[in-house]
């Protein structure tokens, strides 16, 4: 006993099949599969004998040599590979629907329209004319004003999809049974010279109208579901939302035969509303139905971050677009245990080791995107500093270079970022972004005899140019304030801001070791920390130092002295310009004992002409530790030094989406302390919102309406292990990012057991 083509083939029949060949050689394979389609009552919903099905399985009967079929000796016109006839001219037309008059919808029935339609998809589309499968259906479009723009055609459908299985829910038994009754919009065209806004959408209305008396009249039997397979990355599917399909998953990029495919999109077209009852019908006459598995559509914030990714191939914007999903909702995780499969896993080492895929193009997207939110804030700080990624664990790793002192031997990544804020912190996104690899570590000696270009120093000059591109951009929208440490404290940088009247302006912190020499308005030359220490306290200010590895947080109470003054060029580079600032010097008053006073010099180009805007300078620089707070979550919550890719180019790759994401939950982070009562929605998703709510609460429906966006924070907290005691403050970004790792996954629970 065999099962072929969908059907078994007991002992007897295979025995039958071998002696009628035996007694008649001459037999067609035609009449040979008229005559086991009798004996097996092998017919189709119209009642006619299954030839081709059979032919197809006697072939692989005969390919098993379980039977010996008789050779072919006659050829049919149809096995002739003929030359493709020449496709009709296409108007290039560009305007409204209705200026195409009317869209007619002709069914290819006579030899004339079959050559035209065959010559048109030869043409212009990517997978050609065919073949199709099974039974069929042809369609030619044509506008009353331009002729001939399109076709498109139905036939069988796949006999197994599992997402538009798992969506339909029917058993293996119904499947069998009633996929017939799902046809498949297997080719369509609007030729790319015709570009008519809503019109692909207007002919899949329109022909969905008439298909099923069409199919009817042709096979006496009326289809009740529609399915289409778009190509992620070449197409986005828009022409089928806009027709009202659904879109119920992807393929899993195997192909039909196993042999590898690319993943396709699955769209579904009801076409009654009793669909799944006949769909779902098994022989006894019941309606089984499977719980149907709900698939999420792409997350909206992904599509509009790294939508826009120029990365040569829509299929690699696509498969970013997927992977940044999966990094996402696994944020723990190593790549494997993030994808979820083989398939996927390989999928994504491939997207990191393309030669095309660059992690500069990928967080351009995010750069624009970010400028868009940028735009919206009248004041923007721009926070820019260094961290390092230490890969010394994967010694065979390409690319690295030393990241500490000689004697420590480290090898890693050098990262300078620069990342926008709103003046509450909320962060906005990256502006920039410098990564590279260190060829040694030079003497201190021969560094100084480097120009500055050639020096690491470089890349605060190389941020501000950046900040100061958005800047011009947003020359009547946002004030853009770049914000450094200690590190940028070099005359360079303020010499940049002086030769860019419209680019951003700076507030630096000061190195007491350079004390560089400056003038006043007395046109006196002292040096910095001398000559503000002789200026009167203009008063007093409080504030919070937040934790780090070497201190616990306090309030500090900070005395203040600001003054306008000229920074002198350094004696080695008296070419460059004096530069005009003001000095906000802020010293704190009794420390704890066996602590450093905390002791800030802000040097920044934006006036400071009254009290209130030497505390304001000093609330600006204290948002600078949001990118230290960010570089802690791409360590500790993206894991990013635990990749494992061999490569320096990999890891930059892997590191963009890593630092995409990082960004996202340091956003939510923030977003829920600076709008805490404004819906969840503005975050969450429905299912997300409704997971979170009955899981972290305990009880099985959610409540009517969703939760505030503080609320919903304080229990994605709770998954990621915050206590939320009264004195326990908002959680934080590390315990938020444990709690999505965990929502993912309660999340499928969610909608599995609710739909």
């Amino acid at each position: 006993m065999l099962r072929v083509g969908g059907r078994i083939f007991s002992d007897d029949v295979i025995k039958r099949l071998s002696e009628t060949i035996q007694k008649e050689p001459c037999l067609s394979r035609r009449k040979l599969s008229r005559l086991v389609c009798e004996w097996m009552d092998w017919r189709n919903q119209a009642g006619r004998l299954q030839e081709m099905s059979c032919r197809k399985a006697l072939l692989e009967l005969d390919r098993r040599k379980e039977i010996n079929l008789p050779k072919v000796n006659k050829h049919y016109a149809f096995q002739k590979v003929n030359k493709p006839a020449e496709a009709p001219p296409i108007a290039e037309v560009s305007c409204e629907l209705a200026e195409l008059g009317d869209v007619e919808i002709i069914r290819v029935t006579t030899r004339f329209h079959s050559k035209l339609w065959r010559s048109m998809l030869e043409a212009h589309h990517y997978l050609g004319s065919g073949p199709l499968c099974g039974a069929q259906l042809r369609y030619l479009v044509r506008s009353e004003h331009y002729g001939w723009i399109g076709g498109l055609s139905y036939s069988a459908c796949a006999r197994r999809v599992e997402s538009r299985d798992e969506w339909i829910g029917w058993t293996e038994e119904a499947r069998k049974r009633n996929h017939t009754f799902v046809i498949n919009n297997s080719r369509y065209l609007i030729a790319p010279t015709v570009r008519v806004k809503c019109l692909a959408s207007h002919v899949l209305a329109k022909c969905q109208t008439r298909l099923v008396d069409d199919w009817e009249r042709v096979y006496k039997y009326r289809p009740v579901l529609l399915e289409t397979y778009v190509e992620r990355g070449r197409f986005s599917g828009s022409c089928y939302r806009a027709a009202n399909w659904k879109y119920v998953g992807g393929t899993e990029g195997r192909g039909r035969k196993g042999t590898g495919a690319t993943v396709k999109d699955v769209y579904v077209m009801p076409l009654q509303k009793k669909w799944q009852a006949v769909l779902c019908c098994c022989a006894d006459g019941k309606v089984h139905v499977r719980q149907r598995v709900a698939q999420k559509e792409p997350r909206d914030w992904i599509e509009a971050e790294l939508g826009g990714t120029k990365l040569g191939d829509a299929r690699l914007t696509s498969r970013l677009l997927e992977m940044t999903g999966m990094f996402y909702d696994k944020p723990l995780a190593n790549i494997p245990q993030a994808c979820g499969s083989v398939s996927a896993t390989k999928a994504a080492y491939r997207f990191l080791d393309n030669e095309n895929v660059d992690w500069k193009a990928i967080l351009q997207a995010h750069y624009e995107a970010t400028e868009e939110r940028v735009k919206e804030n009248s004041l923007v700080l721009v926070a820019q500093d260094t961290t390092t990624l230490n890969y010394s664990t994967h010694p065979n790793t390409q690319g690295l270079g030393p990241i500490g002192t000689k004697s420590e031997k480290v090898r890693g990544l050098m990262v300078h970022d620069t990342m926008a804020f709103t003046e509450s912190g909320t962060p906005l996104g990256l502006l920039n972004v410098q990564c590279w690899a260190r060829d040694g570590i030079g003497s201190k000696h021969k560094r100084h005899k480097k120009p500055i270009e050639e020096k690491e120093s470089w890349k605060w000059v190389e941020s501000y140019h950046a900040v100061s591109q958005v800047q011009k951009r947003c020359r009547n929208k946002s004030l853009l304030v770049v914000v450094a440490d200690r590190e940028a404290d070099i005359h360079e940088v303020f010499a940049e801001q002086y030769n860019t009247p419209d680019g951003a302006q700076l507030l630096i912190r000061a190195e007491r070791s350079r004390n560089r020499k400056v003038v006043d308005d007395k046109e006196s030359c002292e040096f910095l920390w001398t000559k503000l220490e002789q200026q009167p306290v203009i008063g007093t200010r409080e504030i919070l130092i937040p934790p780090s590895e070497k201190r616990s947080a306090r309030q500090a109470i900070l005395m203040v002295r600001t003054m306008p003054v000229t920074l002198r060029p350094p004696m080695l580079k008296k070419n460059m310009p004096a530069v005009r600032v003001w000095a906000v010097l802020a010293q704190e008053v009794n420390p704890p004992i066996g602590i450093d006073g905390l002791e800030w010099m802000l040097l920044t180009t934006v006036a400071v002409k009254q009290e209130k805007d030497a505390y304001e300078r000093l609330e600006w620089y204290a948002r600078r530790w949001g990118i230290e707070c960010y570089h802690r979550i791409i360590k500790s919550g993206c894991r990013v030094e635990s990749r494992q890719l061999e490569s320096a180019r990999r890891l930059c790759n892997a590191l963009a989406i890593d630092m995409i994401i990082a960004w996202r939950i340091h956003y939510l982070t923030t977003l829920g302390q600076e709008t805490p009562d404004v819906p969840c929605t503005v975050y969450f998703s429905d299912s997300e919102w409704k997971a979170l709510t009955t899981f972290a609460n305990k009880v099985k429906e959610p409540p009517d309406l969703p939760p505030s966006l503080n609320d919903a924070v304080r229990l994605l907290g709770k998954l990621g292990g915050h206590l939320g005691r009264r004195g326990d403050g908002h959680p934080g970004s590390e315990v938020l990012w444990r709690g999505m790792s965990r929502l993912a996954d309660i999340e499928v629970a969610y909608e599995l057991y609710t739909t």
